[in-house]
């Protein structure tokens, strides 16, 4: 069984921490434009007839719901996060909604995902790899686990290149998100937010970290000005 860090298991528990409240504030913050965002990721995945879609840390099943409804009732979708009580809520969520015999959702970090090599058409996870503290090995059970032909879909923020956009957006990000996230849940929460998307790399090179894991045809596609960013890459044919 994988064994998070010290860091992997504060970094879950934060989250299982302000999952009640986690849905409302992705609408409040982004000023609900996550949506599109997420839209536009699911988009890019591929599918086939019976086949099988997985969503890494899928929350409380935002994209899993959107892949069901951009996909035919024959295709399945599993979701799987490392946060009890955000699937919990998403287990919930998915059960009131029209997909509840599509959807499954299980308790398993990006770093040991618990399905054998070349099940899925295609492998999504949405603002949850820079919280995946060995990114290498998140990446490379991604691409395990796709069939070959198979696509990962990665939407994560990142940092706007125009510098009077960068400034606007950095002051919202540093500034005003921990004060609001703060009122609502827990200031240390929106606090991480801002401070792990800084750290995280840039376009061109988590570009080449997929690619060294062995991720072929890499390509990103800025959202908004360069707020977020969907990355795909593909798992070769054997």
């Amino acid at each position: 069984m994988y064994r998070l860090t010290e860091k992997g298991e504060r970094i879950r528990d934060m989250f299982s921490d302000i999952a009640p409240r986690y849905d409302f504030l992705n609408r409040l913050l982004s000023f609900g434009v996550d949506r599109r965002w997420r839209r536009n990721a699911v988009k890019c995945i591929r599918w086939s007839e019976g086949g099988r879609v997985l969503d890494v840390a899928t929350g409380t099943g935002d994209v899993a719901l959107e892949i069901a409804r951009q996909t035919p009732p024959s295709v399945a979708i599993v979701g799987v996060d490392f946060s009890e009580g955000m699937v919990t809520l998403g287990r919930d969520k998915v059960a009131g909604s029209p997909y509840a015999g599509r959807i499954t959702m299980d308790i398993a970090p990006c770093e040991a995902i618990p399905f054998p090599d070349d099940t899925f058409d295609s492998v999504t996870i949405a603002f949850g790899i820079r919280n995946v503290v060995d990114r290498r090995q998140g990446l490379s059970e991604m691409l395990r686990v796709l069939k070959p032909g198979g696509r990962a879909v990665i939407l994560e923020f990142s940092t706007p290149r125009s510098r009077l956009f960068k400034w606007i957006y950095s002051f919202y990000f540093l500034r005003v998100l921990p004060v609001i996230g703060g009122l609502f849940s827990q200031f240390s929460a929106y606090k991480y937010l801002p401070d792990s998307v800084l750290e995280f790399p840039s376009q061109e090179e988590f570009k080449a970290l997929m690619t060294s894991v062995g991720f072929r045809d890499t390509a990103h596609r800025d959202q908004t000005f360069g707020i977020a960013t969907i990355y795909t890459g593909e798992k070769g044919l054997k």
